[in-house]
């Protein structure tokens, strides 16, 4: 049963507790030990308003009854935060971010393709990995589109099996470049299929152990601790951050794509060593 929209005037009081500054907000329900929602902004309270305005969010609302929030120094921390949050404590409305345990990746070499798995194979330091896929069936629809633009043989690429010495079905009809049968080179093949699929590589961590990225706003600063894609936490001192200890875990995908997107392709990020 869809819920008829209401503005919540049971929460209109919050919007005046919830600060126009970066940040992580969280919406619960009747049990405050389990959230709904987490989200973050670089500005809380005028996020939480859009929410406010959102007929399609009406259960959610409704559902509501105390809005928390946690303050950041700028959106990476934000960024980082919600995603931790979400993780551990897994909001019924959150469909997004949540952990995924077992991620699947194409290990290509100059002869073979390979479906791999994280629980299996350490990606944080895994060489020639393409792409993070939650199923391994995400990873074969991907492959497949590209078979088809770049005219790649389903059978190198362990889609199906071939025959010795017989080209493939794909082949006959002009969708095969032919490395099945000797027409095209396996090793052209496959470094067509790694150039369409540069732009998913997977980045090896390049530092020897933990970093800290600096975050600041006017003259305070925020660290942010980091290591192998896994965010630690943040700290307002180098010094606590050097304390802080890498727990044995999953590669994180969503840290490990924050940091991608906005971190280390900009040069305003100063990134400082811990080991």
């Amino acid at each position: 049963m869809t819920l008829q929209y209401q503005y919540p005037e049971h929460l209109r009081h919050t919007l005046d507790t919830l600060p126009s500054s970066p940040g992580v907000y969280i919406f619960y329900g009747s049990d405050q030990t389990f959230p709904l929602y987490i989200g973050k902004s670089i500005n809380i309270r005028s996020r939480v308003q859009s929410h406010f305005r959102t007929q399609s969010e009406a259960k959610l609302l409704h559902m509501t009854t105390r809005i928390e929030f946690h303050q950041t120094i700028g959106e990476i921390g934000a960024l980082l935060l919600e995603s931790q949050l979400i993780k551990n404590q897994s909001p019924l409305f959150n469909k997004r971010l949540r952990i995924a345990r077992k991620l699947c990746s194409l290990r290509i070499t100059d002869k073979t393709t390979q479906f791999v798995f994280s629980n299996e194979t350490n990606f944080t330091h895994a060489q020639d990995l393409f792409g993070l896929f939650k199923t391994k069936h995400a990873a074969i629809e991907q492959i497949r589109d590209l078979a088809d633009q770049e005219k790649l043989c389903y059978g190198v690429l362990g889609l199906e099996k071939l025959s010795a010495g017989r080209a493939c079905f794909r082949y006959s009809l002009g969708k095969c470049g032919g490395a099945c049968c000797g027409a095209d080179t396996l090793e052209n093949h496959q470094q067509r299929l790694k150039d369409s699929l540069e732009s998913i590589k997977i980045r090896s961590w390049p530092y020897p152990g933990r970093i800290a990225i600096e975050e600041t706003s006017g003259d305070k600063a925020e660290y942010h601790v980091l290591n192998n894609w896994l965010y630690l936490g943040t700290v307002s001192s180098l010094a606590s951050g050097k304390e802080m200890v890498t727990p044995p875990s999953h590669f994180d995908r969503d840290s490990y794509k924050i940091l991608c997107r906005y971190v280390f392709q900009s040069d305003a990020v100063k990134i400082l060593a811990l080991d």
